[in-house]
C-alpha cells in the first residue's frame, strides 16, 4: 500500500506521524491513527480508523512509519469519506430560507443525533472553537462554521 503513494505523500505523512510521535521513539500511539489521517488531509470515519488499527485506549499499541504508510495508502484511496461538499450539501437541508442560515438549535441536535455522534462536551468544544455569532433569529451562518470545523477536526479531542 505504501507503494500506492507518491515521495510527496510520503513526505507530508512523515511529517505529520513526527507530530505525533512524542516522545521521539519513530513510534506514535495507535490512538492517534485518525488525528495523524486528519492531519493528512483525509476524513476518515471513525469505523474506518477502528478498522486500519485505530484504538481507543492510549498505550494499547504503538505504531512505526513503515507500519503507518500502508494505512494512509488504504484510507487515502477510500471512497466513504466526507468532504467539505458532502458536508455543505447535508447543512443545506436545514436552511429553511435558503440563505445560508440554520438554527444553532437545529446544529447542536444534528451533531448530538445524527452520524457519528459527539458527545455534548466535544459539542460544547466545537461551538467554542468554530462557531460565529447567532443572529437574534438564533440562526448561524452554517459555511464558515463548516470551513472552521474542517480546518480544526485534526485539532478537537476525539
Amino acid at each position: 500500500m505504501a507503494g500506492d503513494l507518491s515521495r510527496s505523500d510520503i513526505e507530508k505523512a512523515e511529517f505529520a506521524f513526527s507530530v505525533y510521535d512524542h516522545d521521539g521513539s519513530g513510534k506514535i500511539d495507535a490512538q492517534d491513527i485518525g488525528d495523524v489521517l486528519r492531519a493528512l488531509n483525509t476524513n476518515p470515519t471513525l469505523a474506518l480508523i477502528e478498522k486500519m488499527g485505530g484504538k481507543k485506549k492510549r498505550g494499547e499499541q504503538l505504531l512505526s512509519l513503515e507500519e503507518f504508510l500502508p494505512i494512509y495508502g488504504q484510507v487515502k484511496k477510500e471512497k466513504e469519506q466526507g468532504c467539505y461538499e458532502d458536508f455543505l450539501e447535508c447543512l443545506k437541508l436545514y436552511d429553511k430560507n435558503e440563505d445560508g442560515t440554520m438554527l444553532l438549535a437545529e446544529l447542536h441536535h444534528t451533531l448530538l443525533a445524527l452520524g457519528e455522534v459527539l458527545t455534548e462536551e466535544q459539542v460544547v468544544e466545537v461551538f467554542k472553537d468554530c462557531m460565529g455569532a447567532e443572529d437574534e433569529d438564533g440562526n448561524i451562518k452554517y459555511a464558515p462554521f463548516l470551513q472552521q470545523m474542517m480546518v480544526m477536526a485534526p485539532l478537537l479531542p476525539q
